[in-house]
This record gives structure tokens, C-alpha cells and sequence, in this order.
């Protein structure tokens, strides 16, 4: 029998400690926590975000700074901006909403200091995450690794396979499970035989975007299949990389989608965010 892992109910209970961490915070040190989130262009998915992501950031106590640029807006501005936030004293944590336009280059992501990346993308935070040393990790990774230890399941020993090695999800996730002593291969669009890696997991992560890519023959009986694809199926309704309806059954614990990975990565950005206001008190 499976058991379906509710990212909702995790992650509400990980806002509720934190909002009482944020609090403490502010008492002892006697300031705010802030967040910069930039927005350029006016992409509906993309305001969506920006909105769950400041409409989070008021539930635990953070205070949000929003920066919407028009479409217009140069290489410079944007530059710029990040330059004022990276220098001001209230901001913890820089986001610049992703995609950017495409006119624009993302070499101004590498204007954001390590210190206030709570994305987790720079350089050296993907550096430190590889040397396992402290660094703010990737949101949705982080979040996978908080459901695992939610629900008590033992990673270390486990044969773990990643599908996907994105620089957001898929290689920060491997390199994440591979520090809780899983051994971890990774597969992507060029793997021989992916059916057979996929069936060797105890431990399923997909991060492809492919709607119910992942089907029953693929899975292991007894795997815990994690789920991070977020796509539409052909009737324009909402579903994983996984295909849900068919794979439970195989499985020990399954996530959803929507209501499993998805509501754990703004948390986790919260909890990123709160880490490097504590750090630069240090």
C-alpha cells in the first residue's frame, strides 16, 4: 500500500516553525529579514510567482521588496538594480524571477552576492553544495530532501536515480542525495536504456517536464518515486513527469502533483532567505 507524501501539510507545518524562528530573530537582532524579488516583462506564469512568492513571504514574517520592470528595460537597468540591492544593508536575499526576457543576458544573476543568492544558482553555492560544505541550496532540491526527512525515509545505502540534470533541480538534487550516502546515477535524453536505470531506484526523482513520462514498467515495486515535473496533459489539466493513476500502486510513497514538491520550494526559499539573515549576523 502507498503513501502519498502531502507536500502541502509539510510545508505549512516548515512556515509555522519558521514564522516563530523569524520572530525570534527579529526580537534578538533587532531588525527585519528582507527579500528583493525583480520581475522583468509581464509574463502571466511568471507574475504568479512574484505574487505566491510575496503572499509567502508576509506569512512567515519576511518583508518583501517587489521590483516590477517593463519590457523595455536595458541590460544596465537590471544591472543596476541588482548592484543597489546587493549593497543594501536590508536586503537578505536577491530573486530575479526566471525566464528573463529573452534580449537579456543572465550574466546579471552573477551580480548577486553568494550571501543573498537564495536561489542557490551561483557558482560557488553549487561549489560548496559539491564539496558538502554549508551553502544555500537550490529551493526545490531542498525541498525534496525535507519531505524524505518529514516522512522518516532512509536515504543512506538506497540506490537513487535522478531523471533530469538541470542546473535548477537535476544536478543539485543528485549532488544532494549523494551527500545522504545514496548512490546516485543520473540519467537525461542521451542515457542507453533509461527503462532499466529508472527500475534499479529505490529512490525515483523526475525533473524532465515531460507530462507521465515515468510509467509503471519503469518503477521499481516498493520505490519512493518523487515527482517534480510540473506540465499539462492533453485535456490542459495539471500532472507530473509521473504517471500518477498508474504507478501508486508499485509504489511505497509517491508525491503528487499538484500538492507534493511544487508548495515546497517556495518554502524553502522562505527558509533560504531567513538562513542567509542569520549568517550575516555571523
Amino acid at each position: 500500500m502507498y503513501k502519498i507524501i502531502d507536500g502541502k501539510a509539510i510545508a505549512q507545518s516548515i512556515r509555522e516553525e519558521l514564522a516563530e524562528k523569524i520572530t525570534e530573530f527579529k526580537k534578538n537582532a533587532a531588525r527585519d529579514i528582507g527579500l528583493a524579488v525583480i520581475l522583468v516583462g509581464e509574463n502571466p506564469a511568471s507574475q504568479i510567482y512574484v505574487h505566491n512568492k510575496i503572499k509567502a513571504c508576509e506569512e512567515v514574517g519576511i518583508k518583501s521588496f517587489a521590483y516590477y520592470l517593463t519590457e523595455q528595460a536595458t541590460q544596465k537597468e537590471l544591472e543596476d538594480l541588482i548592484l543597489s540591492l546587493a549593497n543594501d544593508d536590508k536586503i537578505n536575499g536577491i530573486l530575479v524571477q526566471l525566464p528573463l526576457p529573452a534580449y537579456l543576458s543572465d550574466k546579471a544573476l552573477k551580480l548577486i552576492p553568494d550571501s543573498k543568492d537564495v536561489d542557490g544558482f551561483s557558482a560557488n553555492n553549487i561549489g560548496k553544495l559539491c564539496l558538502n560544505t554549508q551553502s544555500t541550496v537550490a529551493c526545490t532540491p531542498y525541498g525534496v530532501m525535507k519531505m524524505l526527512e518529514y516522512e522518516n525515509i532512509e536515504i543512506k545505502g538506497k540506490n537513487a536515480v535522478v531523471v533530469g540534470r538541470s542546473n535548477i533541480v537535476g544536478k543539485p538534487m543528485a549532488m544532494l542525495l549523494l551527500n545522504a550516502d545514496a548512490t546516485v546515477t543520473v540519467c537525461h535524453s542521451k542515457t542507453k536504456n533509461l527503462k532499466e536505470q529508472c527500475q534499479k531506484a529505490d529512490i525515483l526523482v523526475s525533473a524532465i517536464g515531460k507530462p507521465k513520462f515515468i510509467t509503471a514498467d519503469m518503477v521499481k515495486d516498493g520505490a519512493i518515486v518523487i515527482d517534480v515535473g510540473m506540465n499539462r496533459d492533453e485535456n490542459g489539466k495539471l500532472c507530473g513527469d509521473v504517471d500518477f493513476a498508474n504507478v501508486k500502486d508499485k509504489c511505497s510513497y509517491i508525491t503528487p502533483v499538484p500538492g507534493g514538491v511544487g508548495p515546497m520550494t517556495i518554502t524553502m526559499l522562505m527558509y533560504n532567505t531567513y538562513l542567509s539573515a542569520v549568517r550575516s549576523l555571523n
